[in-house]
């Protein structure tokens, strides 16, 4: 069993409103709930710190928690909910953001069922063999390393695993990215750990990525990495990435 915890909040810098705004006539945030429903989750739980998005899950029937608005990122926003709702220690909790109208149910799933396989690991999440080279350093485009059991070594917007031997040839040589991979940023919890992972303060390296699974792995906590078996659907942070992404749900019907 799993749970579903969708942070979505009012004030994107980039797209305000962002999961109110209209894809194929219905607001991002309901089409976001019903592909976390659709993953087979126990709970799904949109977790807001605004009354107007709250409002607006309440009419398509939507399970609201009100949050602080003070959060700095979801996974705090999470972590209130765990306490809110009283989630058992051992409770796995999944991350949907807000903004992946078009994500796989069954990546949700998986992620949950990831966690399940390893008792040792706090977190699990998903990744995605890299396919080109201008994705492998795109520093927008997370990165992971992972060790044999599927463990993650270390997340960086630099091109990892870099070839020493063809560093010389430059970008050319960068071209050697076999078994690389891209983070996707599905994340799967045990509520005891996301109430560990609050409480941190910043790390130093995930002050330094700008990535805040780097503070899990800095203060020793397990991340299980696995590959998804779904290509991961496009995001929304633009009004670019908008019109794509209703234009993909309108051909989609």
């Amino acid at each position: 069993m799993f749970r579903v915890v969708i942070p979505a909040r009012y004030a994107s810098t980039r797209l305000p409103g962002k999961p109110l705004r209209l894809i194929a006539g219905r607001p991002m945030i309901e089409h976001v709930y019903e592909r976390a429903r659709a993953s087979g989750a126990a709970e799904v739980i949109v977790a807001t710190d605004d009354e107007r998005i709250a409002s607006a899950c309440a009419r398509f029937g939507a399970d609201v928690a009100l949050t602080d608005p003070g959060h700095p990122s979801g996974t705090d926003r999470l972590a209130e909910v765990a306490r809110q709702r009283r989630f058992a220690a051992d409770d796995v909790v999944v991350n949907v953001q807000g903004d992946e109208p078009l994500l796989a149910p069954a990546s949700v799933a998986e992620v949950a069922e990831l966690l399940a396989t390893l008792p040792e690991a706090a977190i699990a999440t998903l990744a995605t063999p890299i396919t080109h080279l201008d994705e492998y350093l795109d520093p927008n485009v997370v990165k992971v390393v992972r060790d044999a059991r599927g463990r993650a070594l270390y997340f960086s917007r630099a091109p990892i695993p870099w070839q020493r031997d063809a560093a010389a040839a430059g970008a050319a040589g960068a071209g050697r990215y076999a078994g690389a991979l891209r983070h996707i940023g599905l994340y799967a919890y045990r509520a005891g750990a996301l109430a560990r992972l609050a409480a941190l303060p910043p790390s130093r390296l995930e002050t330094a990525e700008r990535l805040e699974q780097l503070r899990a792995l800095e203060n020793g906590l397990v991340i299980l990495v696995g590959i998804a078996s779904a290509p991961p659907g496009p995001g929304v942070d633009t009004e670019a990435d908008l019109a794509r992404v209703a234009a993909l749900v309108a051909v989609r019907g």
